[in-house]
């Protein structure tokens, strides 16, 4: 796939900019507004879709906004993966992450970080909902703070929830 096709009220990429995905890395060469009767046969089989009558739609699904036609290619992998399969916590990398998660702590007025860590770690599949009822933290406002341990490489999100990574597991073994 080289092409996607949204209607949104305004653009949520730009040229220029990247996408991580669980296909990988995507730059972003082009989005550009496009009346729905200018799609192809050939453009709905560079999004995925079998043809242009499938991809309108699927279009047909949101009706605010405007049709338009984004242009990507995969530049790799998402460094997510490697950094959360990196176990060889040294001193310094232990550390680093207990620094980072130290300032997480600070910046939300409350220590957060360990407590969902260690509750990612019971169960994995552990949802946003049972850790907000958990910590008792608005699920919307913990999601996002756990994206924060995401791009450190200690979490993972399943299709339902959330698991340690080894990088996490070997986080919380090093205390």
């Amino acid at each position: 796939m080289t092409l996607a096709f949204r209607r949104w009220t305004k653009p949520t990429v730009k040229a220029g900019g990247t996408l991580r995905t669980a296909v990988g890395v995507l730059a972003i060469d082009a989005v550009d507004e496009i009346e729905e009767g200018a799609i192809t046969d050939s453009d709905a089989g560079k999004a995925g879709f079998a043809d242009r009558a499938a991809l309108v739609g699927e279009l047909a699904a949101r009706t605010e906004g405007r049709c338009y036609r984004i242009a990507f290619h995969r530049t790799g992998d998402d460094p997510r993966i490697a950094l959360r399969n990196a176990v060889d916590l040294n001193g310094e990398g232990w550390a680093e992450i207990d620094r980072k998660l130290a300032r997480f702590d600070d910046s939300a007025g409350m220590a957060w970080t360990r407590p969902v860590l260690q509750l990612i770690a019971a169960r994995d599949g552990t949802t946003a909902a049972e850790l907000s009822a958990a910590i008792g933290m608005e699920k919307l406002k913990l999601k996002a703070r756990i994206r924060k341990l995401k791009e450190l490489g200690l979490t993972e999100s399943l299709d339902v929830g959330y698991r340690l990574s080894g990088r996490g597991r070997a986080f919380l073994g090093g205390k």
